[in-house]
């Protein structure tokens, strides 16, 4: 079994709920639109987190990087070039202040309270309605760390830790089994699909696929799921 332990006091330290008001959340950003002010670093690094998530992208700033540059060229955000003025935020549902200007981050902060849309103002806790974790991400599989903005650094060095922990034989093990539990959802009746769901966690899975022991892990899922689980455990590892 893999050496888990050490998340088991990470999940303590980092979600004491009596000392946080902030509640952990995935949010689906697809079709929304969210913005970000600044064109620097800091703003290129939030801007590449978010590319991914599919939400529509403002970003407002007289001056950007290279990066930002090449990210607009691809047709990935939407570009203002200019400060930020009263109304940017109108349709929002989320922003992102990363200046260096402590008055445009105010404004922002205070724009945000008006629109009533989710606030991050870099580095400033106090004006953020939500706070972007460090994370790991393995596929499917992602692991959120954050201290509720009392140590940036601890959640980083976590997250470091973290990552030689969880291997990418994660993200192959994740895929798979949300491969074959929906096999099971479809075809399995109950009882036996219950049965079944619990067999797919299997530690020892995980140093197969770190080994490349592929024999094994076909056996594995055609003894859970019948001989259609061979081609599900081809088309992961092809």
């Amino acid at each position: 079994m893999p050496r888990l332990f050490p998340v088991a006091i990470i999940a303590a330290m980092i979600t004491n709920y009596e000392n946080s008001h902030y509640v952990p959340l995935y949010c689906d950003l697809r079709g929304k639109k969210v913005v970000v002010v600044g064109g620097g670093r800091v703003a290129e690094r939030k801007v590449c987190s978010l590319s991914p998530s599919g939400a529509l992208i403002t970003l407002i700033s007289p001056k950007i990087t290279q990066g930002l540059s090449s990210m607009i060229q691809q047709g990935r955000l939407e570009y203002i070039k200019r400060s930020f003025q009263e109304g940017d935020l109108e349709g929002a549902w989320l922003v992102i202040a990363a200046t260096d200007d402590e008055q445009v981050q105010e404004k922002v902060f205070q724009e945000a309270q008006i629109q009533r849309c989710f606030c991050n103002v870099v580095d400033q806790p106090e004006k953020c309605s939500f706070i972007v974790p460090s994370l790991v991400k393995r596929g499917a599989l992602s692991i959120a760390i954050s201290t509720g903005g009392q140590s940036p650094a601890l959640a980083r060095s976590l997250r470091i830790r973290l990552e030689e922990q969880f291997g990418e034989e994660w993200a192959t093990y994740v895929e798979l089994i949300g491969r074959l539990r929906r096999m099971i959802l479809t075809q399995v009746p109950e009882p036996q699909r219950s049965q079944k769901l619990e067999k797919l966690i299997y530690w020892p899975c995980l140093d197969w696929i770190r080994e490349k022991r592929w024999e094994k892990v076909i056996k594995w899922a055609i003894d859970i799921c019948g001989q259609d689980a061979r081609k599900i455990v081809n088309d992961v590892i092809a």
